[in-house]
């Protein structure tokens, strides 16, 4: 059996992943006061009880309770009942985002703004993003991706690290995106939307990937890229970042940039499963002509 207990920033997704994890099974209880916590576990952990797996979500509406929660989780060790922690996170300018689109008040400013609140819960929480299991940070993920994420933990039993890396294709044209940790310029590169037949085709074909990987300075430039994040991401995780996202941008987001995010996205996906690919401009070269 598992025994997880979901908890993190309020508006980073925690009711969602309670909803997912329901979904695949998991017998799920949100705000249960954190005294009860060892008792429940007695009773999902007794042999009578015909229960396989479970999630109790927790958060900063437990009040002062939440404080007290590292000394029962302790109990629950020393009885020897085994748990997961699965922190759901986000930026604060996400979070307050989600707040103001949904109009609500966060639960430590009711009267206040959202950023002291926000800057409030971390350092209640603190302690429970340390002693976590697993940390997915929801800022750049749809939702049907923060649920493949879970499936992947608590379905499939895969492996997670915790960090998670986007590879973003762009185009200039249409703006650097906004939440790049990293940002690189492969207009230098040849252009295939100067080749008639290449024109129309995007980075995703055999005929436009050829083109750009057969100029030497591509293949100089994926090796040196791929090898600049072999160094960078053991640095990132060592100071506690759990997502990076790396931009790779040309003129439109077409060619260029998609065949080298590809590229990196496939050398990074050999070694780290939490790796994801998003070509944000791809298809708005046919939308603005068309």
């Amino acid at each position: 059996m598992r025994f997880v207990i979901v908890t993190g920033m309020s508006g980073a997704g925690k009711s969602t992943a309670l909803k997912n994890l329901e979904d695949f099974g998991y017998f799920c209880v949100d705000n249960l006061p954190v005294e009860l916590i060892p008792k429940f576990a007695e009773i999902a952990y007794d042999s009578g009880t015909e229960v396989n797996n479970v999630a109790i979500g927790v958060d900063i509406r437990s009040g002062d309770g939440i404080e007290r929660l590292s000394g029962y989780l302790d109990e629950l060790k020393s009885q020897g009942y085994p748990f997961e922690i699965l922190f759901l996170d986000a930026s604060d300018e996400v979070i307050v985002k989600r707040y103001k689109e949904t109009r609500r008040a966060h639960p430590l400013a009711r009267s206040g703004r959202v950023e002291s609140g926000i800057e409030k819960e971390r350092q209640k929480i603190g302690f429970l993003r340390q002693m976590a299991s697993y940390i997915i940070d929801t800022s750049n993920l749809l939702t049907r991706e923060c649920r493949s994420e879970l499936e992947k933990i608590f379905v499939e039993n895969q492996d997670y690290g915790n960090f998670i890396i986007t590879i973003v294709s762009f185009g200039f044209k249409y703006g650097i995106p906004r939440d790049a940790d990293l940002v690189f310029d492969v207009r230098f590169l040849p252009n295939p939307y100067y080749v008639p037949e290449l024109k129309p085709l995007t980075g995703n074909e055999k005929p436009v990937q050829d083109f750009v990987m057969n100029a030497p300075e591509s293949g100089i430039f994926l090796e040196k890229l791929q090898d600049m994040m072999q160094f960078l991401i053991p640095n990132y995780k060592k100071e506690g970042k759990n997502q990076l996202v790396v931009a790779i941008g040309c003129t439109g987001g077409k060619h260029r940039s998609v065949t080298l995010a590809n590229g990196l996205y496939r050398s990074l996906l050999s070694a780290d499963k939490s790796v994801r690919i998003e070509h944000r401009d791809i298809g708005k070269d046919a939308i603005t002509k068309g």
